[in-house]
């Protein structure tokens, strides 16, 4: 049986530059919600941008990019898609690339240059993160919770730390208590509130949702030298019991193969 990683939990933009080992950037509301869903409907890559300005010149040199992000939570001008997870999943994206801009987890993602190699994080995919990194047993795994625009902390990316923790100590936890307590916190609150429809009700439900979809996004380049994310396929997910973790090395779509950085 192999070694329990050391798990360090960090927090912030600064928590992010200081990542050492596998690091786990969670951004649960919802970039690392949105991205997943992008995936399942058939994105092709993501490009993580710091920017909007940096998107919106990729856009005009290549008009078929889509272009999804938020800030301040608000959607951006001239961009097609906000930061909605369930936007997201309602999309038609086959073979489409998307360049995504987030004032947290794209932050996060784009400054985490210390560690070995980077993920990102949130409930939606976690059995898939959990199997993973037992499969890959680093010594380190720092788990990243960027909070509100990567310098506020807050709850829903703290319990996905946990929640991912507990996983690699061999159990999942229920979800549902934690829908519960994030529904009346004031991160998840602010989806039921009329005076901020930039925060739709159903992404509160996009983003809770524990999947067995089987693969971990994962930072690398394209064949391009282009910064992406892209998925890693994960086979045999963790059930709810944290049992029967295995993974799959294999090729990114498309054949192309991702370097790590």
């Amino acid at each position: 049986m192999k070694a329990l990683p050391e798990i360090h939990v960090l927090h912030l933009l600064d928590g992010a530059v200081r990542a050492t080992g596998i690091a786990v950037i969670i951004d649960v509301f919802r970039a690392f919600s949105l991205a997943p869903y992008a995936f399942m409907q058939g994105a092709a890559a993501i490009f993580p941008v710091r920017t909007p300005e940096e998107a919106l010149a990729m856009k005009a040199a290549d008009p078929d990019l889509l272009l999804a992000g938020e800030r301040d939570g608000r959607p951006l001008p001239g961009f097609d898609f906000s930061n909605s997870p369930a936007a997201m999943r309602r999309a038609d994206l086959a073979g489409r690339r998307l360049a995504l801009r987030t004032s947290a987890g794209i932050q996060g993602l784009l400054a985490a240059d210390r560690a070995d190699e980077v993920i990102t994080g949130s409930f939606v995919n976690a059995p898939a993160i959990v199997a993973w990194l037992r499969h890959r047993a680093p010594p380190r795994v720092s788990l990243v919770c960027m909070g509100w625009n990567g310098s506020e902390r807050t709850a829903e990316d703290e319990t996905c730390a946990e929640f991912l923790a507990a996983g690699l100590r061999g159990a999942l936890p229920d979800l549902e208590p934690v829908r519960r307590q994030l529904r009346t916190d004031p991160a998840g609150a602010k989806f039921f509130d009329p005076a901020q429809p930039w925060f739709p009700s159903e992404d509160f439900d996009a983003c809770l949702q524990l999947s067995s979809w089987p693969f971990v996004l994962r930072r690398g380049r394209d064949d391009e030298g282009r910064l992406c994310l892209a998925p890693v396929p994960v086979c045999g997910t963790a059930s709810a019991s944290g049992q029967r973790y295995s993974v799959e090395a294999v090729r990114a779509p498309g054949g192309a193969t991702w370097e790590e950085r």
